[in-house]
């Protein structure tokens, strides 16, 4: 780890804490992983870090909120502290990280009142005082002296497992979690010497790391993920938190600060503060940051939405920060750091801050399926033994990610698009003003392609004849597919997303019947985006909730939109029909509960049923390939090479992939492109 570098760049200068050398500024922070294996940091969660390692990171932190205590549950997928049989699989994780130049570290915590009692061992949630959380909905027991004592032991205890690991270090975590709990006036109500003054509050805290620091002695890392404004009246304000830290700081305890803000006992806070997603700015705390780091003497650690490199080079340069956390922009590209050094920035595969990857546990990213999944697929694409000539038909994502790792292979590869610009549905969806940052999804491989000197054909749409006269070794169609309307009469009359989206003026100042019959991203966004618009919007979902599909945090910012352009929602509502009446149109619905109808009336009806795959030209070609269009999923799904079928030497291989198939995600279609097509 104690690599040096002669670059002038910022990012790439080691850091020295007390012990440990640093190779360079960047760094992944704790977060949740939800590899979990019986709590144990198994395979695959050591690949996912070692690979952050392979791609030249500086520090890696693994296993956000890992427990210390069995009345702090598994409740999504944590890592176990409070057993010794955590202590081998620590060791192998810390060398794996170590023979790759990195260092590593760990959270660990006592979620408090944030636990769950019906999960685990079903014991009763813990929290300075009786006060419930929202989120997970535990109402906790106040915890009297045994338990503070107790619990003081089991941090303790955690830490020394991971020293015994071989790990670097160690942090605490203040928001939201026990210590936090005990540190903010609201969750502690106490009356004797842990509540009350900021001194009294702030004893638990100190008290645990008293403990921590003599367990484990001074040649070990120990911080705190520490928030430093929960940013709600009467909650921990600024002011406050500068004090508690430098009392912490002159306590000799602490020797890095690893700083958060805001609240995560409810939805609204986790999504704009805590864990700030693609509708809001980039690094939105750099100055409260930079605030807090001019008071204290330690070490400050921070990431949140920093995602450009010339951003975090400059929290380092201006002295913001000593280490600058880019976690979700290393799920999108984990060799961020190698790319650097070779002077490639550019080719750096962005984070579009989609927060997908807090909605699925393991981490995936939206346009990187090799996260979390680094035991099957690759994130360094491998030479193909034998070139060959692979004719790509669309150019939306599945069709640019297909040719982008064909192109990788060194294939020789040729795209057709019917259109004049790449992108497909994605230059839809990304003209929703909180969605804009998708087009990087795009860009980026344009980029790429660009690159790789990949033949792309705007403007062309490719026929079999043409295909065919390309003479190729493989075809791949992603020709994506259109609107789809089914099960109900006067579909007709119809319009879709794609029609709202791209022509909202049509509906400004117009009663506008919205049904979701899906529960994805495009209902809410299109309904929100013809508000904006002028049109009054009517919401009807055959769902129980709005953006059924979506994860927690996605949920809540449109229902905050929602909310903020007055557009109702009625739930559980299946459409009928839909037939004129006068200059009007009339919407029927069956309700999913009670079978009752119930109609309205609007000027237009737009109807988000997903897509219908455009797949004519497949099934024209399969008869001509010599696999007959069969893309076997048993050798897709464990990542091999498709086996061979037919007269191989003088036919070709075609699969469709994406919306081609069927109507699903970004990520659907971006992870069947690649599993195909990195062994073609």
């Amino acid at each position: 780890m104690e690599e040096q570098t002669k670059s002038t760049d910022p990012l790439l200068q080691p850091f020295k804490l007390k012990h440990v050398t640093f190779r360079n500024r960047i760094m992944s922070t704790s977060h949740s992983e939800g590899f979990g294996d019986n709590g144990m940091p198994k395979e695959p969660l050591q690949r996912y870090h070692e690979e952050k390692a392979r791609g030249g990171i500086a520090l890696t932190m693994f296993g956000g909120s890992s427990n210390v205590a069995p009345d702090s549950p598994d409740v999504f997928g944590q890592l176990n502290f409070g057993t010794d049989e955590i202590i081998p699989y620590l060791q192998n994780f810390s060398r794996r990280v170590h023979n790759n130049g990195a260092a590593i570290m760990v959270q660990i915590t006592h979620l408090g009142r944030r636990a769950q009692s019906t999960t685990g061992h079903w014991l009763p949630t813990l929290a300075p005082s009786a006060v419930r959380e929202t989120v997970y909905r535990s109402i906790p027991k106040a915890m009297d002296r045994h338990d503070i004592k107790r619990v003081i032991q089991q941090y303790g205890d955690a830490a020394v497992r991971c020293k015994e690991g071989g790990l670097d270090g160690l942090e605490t975590m203040t928001g939201g979690h026990l210590t936090g709990q005990f540190l903010s006036p609201i969750t502690n109500q106490r009356t004797d010497e842990y509540g009350g003054s900021l001194i009294n509050r702030l004893r638990f805290v100190r008290e645990v790391h008293e403990e921590i620091r003599n367990r484990v002695g001074d040649d070990f890392l120990v911080g705190i993920r520490y928030v430093i404004d929960e940013k709600t009246q009467g909650w921990l304000n600024r002011d406050e938190a500068l004090e508690a830290a430098k009392i912490l700081e002159q306590d000799g305890i602490i020797d890095f600060f690893n700083i958060n803000l805001g609240r995560i006992d409810t939805r609204r806070a986790l999504s704009e503060d805590c864990m700030p997603g693609i509708e809001r700015p980039l690094a939105p705390f750099l100055e409260d940051v930079a605030q807090f780091k001019a008071e204290i003497n330690s070490p400050v650690f921070h990431a949140a939405r920093i995602v450009h490199i010339e951003t975090a080079r400059q929290a380092i340069r201006d002295g913001i920060l000593d280490m600058v956390g880019m976690t979700r922009a290393h799920i999108a590209d984990p060799h961020l750091v190698n790319k650097i050094k070779r002077g490639e920035e550019k080719r750096i595969r962005p984070c579009v801050g989609a927060q997908f990857c807090h909605a699925t546990l393991p981490p995936s990213c939206i346009h990187n399926p090799s996260s979390s999944r680094e035991l099957k697929l690759p994130h360094e694409i491998l030479a193909a033994s034998a070139p060959r000539r692979v004719v790509v038909v669309g150019g939306g994502v599945a069709g640019l990610e297909a040719a982008r790792v064909c192109a990788e292979r060194g294939h020789t590869v040729v795209l057709f698009e019917t259109g004049d610009k790449l992108g497909g549905q994605l230059n839809i969806a990304s003209k929703f003003s909180h969605r804009s940052n998708l087009q990087d999804i795009v860009t980026w491989r344009k980029n790429e392609l660009a690159h790789h000197n990949v033949d792309v054909r705007l403007n062309n749409r490719a026929t079999a004849q043409a295909i065919l006269a390309e003479k190729p070794d493989v075809v791949l169609i992603a020709t994506g597919g259109t609107p789809y309307f089914s099960g109900f009469e006067g579909a007709e009359l119809c319009a879709s997303v794609w029609d709202g989206m791209q022509h909202p003026a049509k509906f400004s100042g117009r009663d506008v019947i919205f049904y979701d019959g899906i529960g994805r991203h495009q209902g809410p966004s299109c309904a929100v985006h013809l508000a904006q618009a002028g049109a009054k919007v009517s919401y009807m979902t055959i769902d129980s909730q709005l953006a059924v599909e979506m994860g927690g945090s996605e949920q809540v910012m449109h229902r905050k939109r929602f909310q903020q352009h007055g557009i109702p929602v009625e739930i559980d509502l299946q459409i009928a029909r839909v037939e004129q009446v006068g200059n009007k149109l009339k919407a029927t619905f069956k309700h999913e509960l009670t079978d009752t109808e119930h109609s309205f009336i609007g000027d237009q009806i737009i109807v988000a049923q997903g897509t219908t795959p455009s797949a004519d030209l497949y099934h024209e070609l399969r008869d001509e390939s010599c696999n007959n269009g069969v893309t076997d999923i048993n050798t897709l799904i464990a990542s091999k090479p498709q086996p061979q079928q037919g007269e191989w030497d003088t036919g070709f291989e075609l699969h469709r992939i994406g919306d081609a198939v069927s109507s699903r995600t970004i990520h659907s279609a971006v992870y069947d492109a690649f599993r195909l097509c990195h062994l073609l």
